[in-house]
């Protein structure tokens, strides 16, 4: 007849069974986990499932079954004390992992497979001798004078990998280490009250559920490894497009500075000064990856266009309504946009081509509107050219305002809107976050 404590057991088991089964489901389905880390998972769990359905099964026998099923006793307490001693050397092994060591030739884990042999050998003599632990002729289990002998090698393993843990911290991260701790720690207190007291099955409960919270934090931690390795690669090609459209600005520049030099040699001169005093002023402030003091990159459109009204003497105008410098915002930002307008908008056999550039003080910031009267522009669904027209090949621009874009949400959370004006041509909105 069962009591109160059986009851109580049962349910831990049945609790622990339903823990260890979520963690394999989890560890099974879970997109962001590493391939080493879910393999070593898979098989944790699995092992926890086999001790806990071992655990369940043999006190089934024990509580409910009678002498005749005493075999079914032996063979389950037997199972469960293997499954249980498997996790251990096989947690040392994913710790040494985690610290980039290799745990086949590491003495750790060398040390650990000696106990946990040790430990094996108590196991298969305590079958054949009633010093440690038996089961009667009538299907009871009992503990024989030597039982916490038995445990001794479990409680050194468990030692052995917290004293590895503390000695390898520096090389996990916060959460590895909060994960391993309670993994290690709450099972061996639940061990050493389980050697010396006997009732309720603390050491099922303590290692199911520090399994599960041992998986969910590496989880969370390989999550956020996720983020900022996918965050930092944007950033690398946010930074690629930055060094891609550095050289075609320079390109475009020495174009122009080409043609001044057989129309106006003098003018040539002052702009190649220019743009040298430009270069020595800027290049450092444009290959940086965060932000710039928006009174830079509004030098940086100036010096650009100042070489191409030169160029285009009389077929550009611009116009600066820029009362609200104070604000920053990725580097390469506003002229690869006013160079776009250039470029497209530009046409000896057209009108002259008329760019205004405005800020303002928003409630969320700071914002920057480019207007051009070209033609207008063509929508793909990236965000057009401002000024393209439909002869113009638009790919190179369509990349061009793509990585202004991510550039602005990923380095200041900013926005850039293309629309068409109503009376013709294209204007953009460049929003920026007060605080960047």
């Amino acid at each position: 007849m069962t009591n109160w404590i059986d009851l109580v057991n049962f349910a831990v088991a049945v609790g622990g069974l339903i823990i260890v089964l979520m963690g394999f489901i989890l560890a099974l389905i879970t997109p962001y986990m590493e391939k080493w880390s879910r393999r070593f998972f898979l098989v944790f769990f699995a092992l926890l499932t086999a001790y806990v359905s071992s655990d369940l099964v043999s006190q089934i026998s024990l509580a409910l079954l009678g002498a005749d099923y005493r075999m079914l006793s032996r063979i389950t307490i037997f199972s469960e004390s293997l499954f249980s001693s498997v996790l251990i050397p096989l947690l040392t092994l994913y710790l040494l992992h985690c610290t980039g060591e290799d745990g086949k030739k590491n003495p750790v884990f060398y040390t650990a497979g000696g106990l946990w042999l040790v430990y094996l050998g108590l196991l298969v003599v305590t079958q054949f001798t009633t010093f440690i632990y038996y089961v009667t002729e009538d299907n009871l289990y009992r503990r024989g004078t030597w039982y916490p002998v038995l445990l001794i090698p479990t409680v050194l393993l468990m030692l052995l990998n917290l004293v590895a843990m503390v000695h390898r911290r520096s090389q996990l991260s916060g959460k590895q280490r909060v994960a391993f701790g309670v993994y290690l720690l709450l099972p061996l207190v639940c061990m050493i009250i389980q050697m010396f007291s006997y009732g309720l099955l603390l050491i099922v409960i303590g290692t199911s559920a520090s399994a599960l919270f041992l998986f969910v934090f590496i989880l969370i931690d390989q999550m956020e490894q996720y983020v900022r390795t996918h965050e930092e690669l944007t950033l690398q090609r946010a930074n690629v497009a930055v060094l891609q459209m550095r050289p075609h600005f320079i390109y475009n520049t020495m174009t122009s500075i080409y043609y001044l030099c057989s129309q106006d040699p003098k003018k040539a001169q002052q702009v190649i000064l220019d743009f040298n005093s430009y270069l020595r002023k800027n290049f450092t402030a444009i290959a940086k990856a965060g932000t710039i003091p928006f009174t830079e990159e509004l030098e940086h459109t100036r010096a650009y266009l100042a070489v191409e009204q030169v160029r285009f003497e009389g077929k550009l105008f611009v116009e600066f309504d820029t009362p609200h410098t104070n604000f920053r915002l990725p580097p390469l930002t506003l002229q690869p946009i006013v160079e776009n307008a250039v470029k497209h908008g530009v046409d000896p056999e057209l009108e002259p081509l008329y760019i205004s550039i405005h800020t303002r003080e928003t409630a969320d910031g700071s914002e920057i509107i480019v207007e051009d009267n070209g033609l207008g522009m063509e929508d793909n669904g990236i965000g057009a050219s401002i000024g393209s027209r439909s002869d113009h090949p638009t790919a190179g621009t369509h990349t061009a305002l793509a990585n202004i874009r991510e550039r602005l949400e990923l380095i200041c959370k900013g926005t850039l809107e293309i629309t068409s004006r109503d009376d013709g041509g294209t204007m953009v909105t460049i929003s920026v976050p007060g605080i960047v």
